[in-house]
C-alpha cells in the first residue's frame, strides 16, 4: 500500500506518512524535540492575525491570487478588461495558464530580489514580488508562441523560454540577484513538454486542463481529484525526483533514518487551491477542500520553529544550509504539515466553523502562512527563514 502510486499521490498519503515522521519525533528520535503546551498559544497568535486581515472571516483559498492583489491593487482586474469579449470557459483558461506558471515561478526568491512595478511605483519581494513580476510577464505574452494570442501559455511558447527572458521580465542584475533561475526556467521548459501530447491537456495549452476535468468529472469537481490531475499532468516537470513503475512521484522524498516514502506535494496543492477561482468563475463547483492538506513551506514550518512548537535537539543545525532531501528538512516539514492539521482543528473550533465551511485552504490565506511571515519578520532582520535552505527553485 505504501509504495502504490495511487496512494502515494493522495492527500492521505501525506497525512499518514508526515504523522509517521511525527510519532518518530515523539518518541525522542530525529532532530526535533516537540513542545504541545506551546500550541494553544500559537493557535491564539494565529487568530489574531486572521481577525486583522480578515475582519469579517470572509477569506479566499491561500493561492497566488492574493499576490496579485499586493500593495491595493487588483490586477486581475487588469486581465479581465482584456479578455471581456472571450467566452466563458476562454477566461478560464486564460486564467488557469496566468496562474499555473506563476505558481511554477513562485519557489523562494532569496533575500536581496526585488521587483519595482513602474505602473504602482511600488516594490515588492518575495512571494508578492514573483507573483506581480509573473504577472506583468505573462501580459506582455512571454509565455506563449503566437503573437495574435499573447494572453495564453502554450507548449511551444513555454518551451522557447529562456534565462533571459525571465532575467529581464523579474528585473534580475548582479544587485539584484534572483535565486534559482535556470531551475524555474527548466520547470516550464518541462511544463511546455509535458502538456504537448497530454490528454489532461487537449488544447497543448496548461489552462486546458479545465477541459479535461469537465470531460472527467462534469460540473462537479472534487478537490482530490483537481490534485491527482495536477500531479499526473505536472509530474514530468519534477528534477531528479525518485521514480516509481516509471511515474515521478515529485515532492515525495526518502526519510533516510527510517527507509520511508514521505509525501508532501506542497507546491502542487498550492497549485490546485489557485485553480479554484477560475474554475468557480467558470460555473463550475469544488467540493471537499477540506480534504487537501496544509503546506509544508518556510512560512507554516517557520511559524512552528519561531513560535517554540518544535526545537532543534542542536542549535548548531539552525546555523547550518540544507538540502531539500535531508532528513533534517523532511522532518520540519513532515512535522508541519501534522500541526497545520492541529492548528486548523483548533481555528475552527474557536471560529465555530466545521472543516467545510473553513478548510485549511483559509487557515492558510487567513492566518498560518501571515503569521509565519509576521513572527520571521519579529525574529531576524528581513523575515527570512529560521534557517538556510538550499533551494534549486523547484521546492520551497
Amino acid at each position: 500500500m505504501k509504495n502504490n502510486i495511487d496512494y502515494l499521490l493522495s492527500p492521505k498519503a501525506i497525512r499518514e506518512s508526515t504523522k509517521a515522521i511525527y510519532d518518530y519525533t515523539v518518541a525522542g528520535k530525529g532532530y526535533f524535540n516537540i513542545h504541545m503546551e506551546k500550541l494553544n498559544p500559537c493557535v491564539d497568535y494565529v487568530l489574531v492575525v486572521i481577525k486583522e486581515n480578515y475582519p469579517t472571516l470572509d477569506i479566499p483559498f491561500h493561492s497566488r491570487w492574493g499576490h496579485f492583489r499586493a500593495g491595493g491593487v487588483n490586477r486581475e482586474n487588469i486581465l479581465n478588461q482584456r479578455i471581456v469579449h472571450n467566452e466563458p470557459l476562454e477566461k478560464a483558461r486564460c486564467k488557469l495558464d496566468l496562474v499555473i506558471t506563476s505558481v511554477l515561478l513562485d519557489a523562494g526568491s532569496g533575500p536581496k530580489w526585488s521587483y519595482k512595478e513602474e505602473s504602482s511605483d511600488q516594490t515588492f519581494a518575495r512571494s508578492e514580488g514573483l507573483g506581480i513580476a509573473s504577472f506583468h510577464m505573462f501580459l506582455n505574452g512571454a509565455f506563449s508562441s503566437d503573437s495574435n494570442k499573447a494572453l495564453q501559455a502554450d507548449s511551444l511558447g513555454l518551451k522557447n523560454l529562456t534565462e533571459d527572458s525571465v532575467n529581464k521580465y523579474f528585473q534580475v542584475t548582479p544587485e539584484n540577484p534572483l535565486v534559482g533561475v535556470a531551475g524555474r526556467v527548466s520547470l516550464l521548459k518541462n511544463l511546455g513538454a509535458a502538456v504537448e501530447n497530454s490528454p489532461l491537456f487537449p488544447r497543448r495549452r496548461p489552462g486546458s486542463i479545465i477541459d479535461y476535468l469537465m470531460s472527467k468529472y462534469g460540473n462537479e469537481i472534487p478537490a482530490e481529484g483537481l490534485l491527482r490531475a495536477v500531479l499526473d499532468g505536472l509530474g514530468s516537470i519534477w528534477p531528479g525526483r525518485i521514480n516509481l513503475d516509471g511515474v515521478n512521484l515529485g515532492d515525495v522524498w526518502k526519510h533516510h533514518a527510517t527507509g520511508e516514502l514521505i509525501a508532501f506535494h506542497k507546491l502542487s496543492q498550492w497549485m490546485t487551491y489557485s485553480l479554484v477561482e477560475p474554475l468557480l468563475e467558470a460555473g463550475l463547483k469544488v467540493t471537499g477542500a477540506e480534504k487537501l492538506t496544509g503546506l509544508a513551506e518556510y512560512r507554516n514550518g517557520g511559524l512552528i520553529l519561531d513560535f517554540g512548537l518544535i526545537t532543534a535537539k542542536n542549535p548548531s543545525d539552525l546555523q547550518k544550509s540544507w538540502k531539500p532531501e535531508e532528513d533534517f528538512i523532511i522532518e520540519w516539514r513532515a512535522l508541519t504539515v501534522c500541526f497545520l492539521d492541529l492548528i486548523g482543528e483548533a481555528v475552527q473550533k474557536n471560529l465555530g466553523k466545521t472543516p467545510q465551511e473553513f478548510p485549511l485552504a483559509k487557515v492558510l490565506e487567513g492566518g498560518t502562512w501571515w503569521a509565519g511571515r509576521k513572527i520571521a519578520a519579529e525574529k531576524r532582520p528581513g523575515g527570512g527563514p529560521p534557517f538556510q535552505i538550499i533551494s534549486d527553485g523547484t521546492v520551497f
